[in-house]
């Protein structure tokens, strides 16, 4: 079937409930240069290219489905974040939501820390060079071997999210003879505004202690009463992708309230505190996030502010931004497959993907952006939901978007900001191979993490 003689589908938003989509855009061609990497752009045949390399070479020399990672883009943003906080903070990129070697060599160029969460992020971290004493260690169920592995390799700092924990760590310290640098994780009881399951400083879930009936400030006195621990702050992390700044304000005073009953009780002033990560980026184009340096800026105010209340010397600033610097960079490429219209609903558009590259929609709900990259269009929009191949009603990769309606199988669509926790939450359902990670910059591209191939599906089974 030609391009011309596909059969358009519905073209009205007015079918859907209101607020489940976005208007269409006066040009289904321009680009918002909010979701999409700071190279890309179209060529002058209207193809999409990302640090000058046409989305068509990148399809034929990698397949798809694949992230594509803008480089230049990642290493702007790592800059950015480390300028805005300058040398008297410290800006620790969260691993989880995308590590690779390559990343964490770009990481230790371009000055940032690195925060992990598990034994295999270290293990990450550690053999791509990045020193120990920037390397921070997360997780609320950290293995005895996990901590063993972190406190040999000297890790920095040590996030304590337990009373457990608490004792764990303190022993393996004293055991290798140090004094292993630790955090203490409090849950301050602020509700972010974002999805259930990632809003996490209310009290009713699993990470941290609570300040509420003086749990944190018992941890506290346990932390100080070890000889294994070097006690040098206090952490918080209320949630991701987070637009507004007042629920750190109010997580600020609380954690420096917290600092001052410390300092009243024990008569020591705690060094550090980290506020954590969970700042937004843009997913569409109703996403406003802000820059780094207004963060920056915004945070620095809401500590020193509080602090000068307490009469408590204000302390050295952590943040742990991953989101905003890697989900921006990214996009992923699809070919498309199947097109079902449905009368009366919307146009089903069928890619060679789907959760197992992006489980976000599924999991959160998450919103995404869409646009046909392998050429321009002049056809009128149709409203469209962008589903993958997988055995699930649920397997959708954007819910509601717009797309010209000549969309034909073999077209390139592709689905910015991806470059956070798609590939990092990837999964082999129904056997699926999980995509590569292909890092494009100054017209060159080369694989950072390779397609999975049947071969490595048979070589786990064991059976």
């Amino acid at each position: 079937m030609s391009r011309s003689a596909h059969p358009a589908g519905p073209r009205h938003a007015d079918v859907l409930p209101e607020g489940h989509y976005s208007a269409p855009a006066a040009d289904l061609n321009a680009l918002d240069e909010k979701v999409w990497s700071r190279t890309v752009t179209r060529d002058a045949d209207g193809a999409l290219t990302v640090g000058g390399i046409t989305v068509a070479r990148l399809a034929e020399g990698f397949g798809t489905p694949a992230y594509f990672l803008d480089e230049s883009d990642f290493r702007a943003r790592c800059r950015a974040w480390a300028d805005a906080f300058g040398p008297d903070a410290d800006v620790f990129y969260a691993g989880k939501a995308f590590l690779s070697r390559a990343v964490v060599r770009w990481l230790t160029e371009e000055g940032l820390n690195l925060d992990v969460c598990s034994g295999g992020e270290l293990t990450t971290a550690l053999d791509a060079g990045m020193p120990a004493e920037r390397i921070a260690f997360h997780g609320n169920n950290k293995t005895v071997a996990e901590i063993e592995r972190a406190v040999a390799a000297g890790v920095g700092r040590i996030v304590l999210d337990s009373f457990q924990e608490i004792v764990r760590v303190a022993h393996i310290a004293q055991r290798h003879g140090v004094r292993q640098r630790v955090q203490i994780r409090v849950t301050v009881g602020v509700e972010a505004h974002t999805h259930e399951f990632i809003a996490t400083a209310h009290e009713d879930q699993k990470f941290g202690i609570a300040l509420a009936d003086g749990q944190a400030a018992e941890a506290v006195r346990r932390a100080l009463s070890l000889d294994g621990l070097d006690l040098i702050g206090v952490h918080s992390h209320i949630g991701s992708q987070i637009f507004d700044m007042a629920g750190f304000e109010v997580s600020a005073r609380r954690v420096v309230q917290l600092l001052a009953e410390i300092r009243d009780e024990h008569g020591v002033e705690l060094p550090e505190i980290d506020l954590g990560g969970g700042l937004g980026i843009a997913y569409t184009s109703d996403d406003d996030p802000r820059e780094p340096h207004e963060i920056a800026k915004a945070l620095s105010d809401i500590v020193t502010r509080e602090c000068e209340a307490a009469k408590l010397r204000t302390p050295r600033i952590s943040v742990e931004p991953g989101r905003a610097i890697v989900g921006p960079t990214a996009f992923t490429l699809y070919e498309v497959g199947t097109i079902k219209p449905l009368e009366g609903l919307r146009t089903y558009v069928s890619v060679d993907g789907g959760m197992s590259d992006n489980i976000r929609t599924a999991l959160y709900d998450a919103e995404y952006s869409v646009a046909l990259v392998s050429r321009t269009s002049d056809a009128e929009p149709m409203l469209v939901r962008v589903v993958g191949k997988h055995c699930e009603s649920g397997d959708i990769v954007v819910k509601d978007a717009f797309l010209p309606a000549d969309l034909a199988p073999g077209d390139l669509i592709a689905v910015p900001a991806t470059g956070a926790y798609c590939r990092s939450m990837a999964s082999n359902y129904n056997h699926a191979l999980r995509p590569p990670v292909v890092a494009v910059r100054d017209g060159e591209a080369r694989v950072i993490v390779r397609r999975e191939t049947e071969e490595d599906l048979l070589r786990l089974d064991v059976g």
